[in-house]
């Protein structure tokens, strides 16, 4: 594909992720991405070293768990061009749905995918901006392998490794930007 844009020089990300302590509760620094994504450069170069460090696994298409996982996920198929598909909270999506349950701390979850999205087989990247425990992005790789897909791998903006998410996950490519 040909860049509409030059491409940016690699950049380190963690500049432009802002530290928030104490939210949303006592003893929690978040790390707040919309620092990032209101800086051009910064949100260019955070979809090209997406593309540059996924392309070779050449998925048919970008799986993005709502909300910030379309953010990131929607672009870089774009740049890719490949397919985009959201996986959303239950009732959001209007037309027949795949679903899967999950475990949180308290309780269960549920994300869905429509049927017609992809078809089986089709080779799927999972995107979103933050692996902490792994839950949602565990659930929706068993989503889409319920689905008779390949999952080629995951990737994320940033990854909190104290909290091993990676090890919920199948045994694929995970490509982080940013490691706390």
């Amino acid at each position: 594909m040909t860049d509409l844009l030059p491409v940016l020089p690699i950049m380190d990300l963690k500049p432009f992720i802002r530290e928030i302590p104490d939210f949303p509760k006592p003893g929690i620094l978040f790390r707040d991405i919309t620092t990032l994504l209101q800086n051009p450069a910064g949100l260019r170069a955070t979809i090209e070293l997406f593309e540059e460090k996924c392309s070779h696994l050449n998925p048919d298409y970008i799986v993005g768990m709502e909300s910030r996982g379309f953010i990131f996920g929607a672009p870089l198929a774009y740049r890719m061009n490949i397919g985009f598909v959201p996986v959303r909270k239950p009732g959001k999506l209007p037309a027949a749905v795949h679903s899967v349950e999950y475990e949180l701390e308290y309780g269960t979850d549920t994300l869905e995918m429509h049927q017609d999205a992809v078809q089986p087989g089709s080779r799927i990247l999972i995107v979103d901006d933050l692996i902490a425990t792994g839950g949602t992005a565990g659930a929706t790789a068993k989503l889409v392998q319920q689905i008779g897909c390949e999952l080629v791998g995951c990737a994320f903006l940033i990854e909190l490794k104290e909290l091993q998410g990676r090890d919920r996950l199948p045994q694929v490519p995970i490509v982080t930007l940013v490691e706390y």
